[in-house]
């Protein structure tokens, strides 16, 4: 019985000690983080000039399929540009994905160098948070500032 009750003691005192450690949660507002990342805009720039490319692909398609005189000419012509439009939308897609993971990436592991430097728990979405939490949304676009 004695050992029990040193036990539940031991256990007591290891979860005062846990919460005494606590450092908390903090908090980003992603799309500001977004908002103020050079590498960010860079990338949404490349991004959406692939897709005005694609934009740009079609106009110039509609025009060659104008000046066709042959219902088999046109109906070739469309097969041939929607194969060319599927492979250029599929390349779209995956250089969109890999450079959206890219900046993720980027902004998770500066949050998480954050959370070990300023000894925080977890960090969440603004967006996820009612009231509470520390704001590190200024010192994570800080640090990817410095960060190359």
């Amino acid at each position: 019985m004695r050992g029990l009750k040193l036990g539940l003691v031991a256990l007591a005192i290891l979860a005062m000690t846990n919460i005494a450690n606590a450092g908390g949660v903090g908090y980003i507002d992603y799309s500001k983080v977004i908002d103020n990342y050079d590498y960010a805009k860079q990338v949404t720039k490349e991004v959406d000039a692939k897709g005005l490319e694609m934009q740009q692909f079609l106009v110039d398609k509609e025009k060659e399929y104008k000046n066709l005189d042959t219902p088999l000419k046109k109906q070739t012509f469309e097969d041939r540009v929607s194969q060319e439009f599927k492979a250029k939308e599929s390349a779209y897609v995956a250089l969109r994905e890999k450079r959206e993971k890219e900046v993720y990436d980027r902004i998770q592991n500066a949050a998480k160098s954050v959370m070990v430097e300023q000894k925080l728990d977890a960090i969440m979405d603004a967006r996820g948070v009612f009231v509470g939490g520390v704001d590190i949304t200024d010192i994570v676009i800080q640090k990817l500032k410095t960060t190359k």
